[in-house]
């Protein structure tokens, strides 16, 4: 299983503000950090929002902050609303077209590791990614890449 884009980009994004609670923080700033497009990012940030994970405010001296503290944000609700299909295979679907449906274990198995999945991903919040591994120097590097062809 693959995460989608969009659920990775919220994780960032997610994490990124978690960083800096400090001040608000831009579509533009994240985008620099991460190199992603800032048009990407408006659509997860609105997701984001609509969500209840992040707060925006508008006009001059605007920006986004978390809208709760980092350990109230648990992954597995963040993946849960940002990612659109669970379905590892076929037979996970409404309109399975598999012969082996009444014979076959694997549909049984895949919703096992799914939900052994998702209780290793509830165990965990927002705050628990900001915690520095032993003899790491820091958290997390948010320093803005040079933009393509300025290197």
């Amino acid at each position: 299983m693959r995460l989608s884009t969009f659920s990775d980009y919220c994780l960032r994004v997610l994490m990124y503000l978690a960083e800096h609670t400090d001040r608000l923080s831009t579509i533009g700033e994240i985008a620099r950090a991460h190199s992603i497009s800032e048009n990407h990012l408006t659509k997860v940030v609105h997701q984001l929002g609509r969500a209840g994970y992040v707060e925006t405010l508008r006009g001059k001296g605007g920006g986004m902050r978390l809208a709760r503290p980092p350990r109230d944000i648990v992954l597995g609700a963040v993946l849960r609303q940002t990612e659109t299909d669970f379905a590892l295979v076929e037979c996970f679907g409404s309109e399975s077209h598999c012969y082996m449906d009444d014979a076959c274990q694997l549909q049984a198995v895949l919703g096992e590791a799914l939900a052994a999945m998702f209780r290793v991903l509830d165990a965990y919040t927002l705050a628990d990614l900001l915690h520095r591994p032993e003899g790491s120097t820091r958290v997390l590097a948010f320093t803005p890449r040079p933009a393509a062809g300025n290197a």
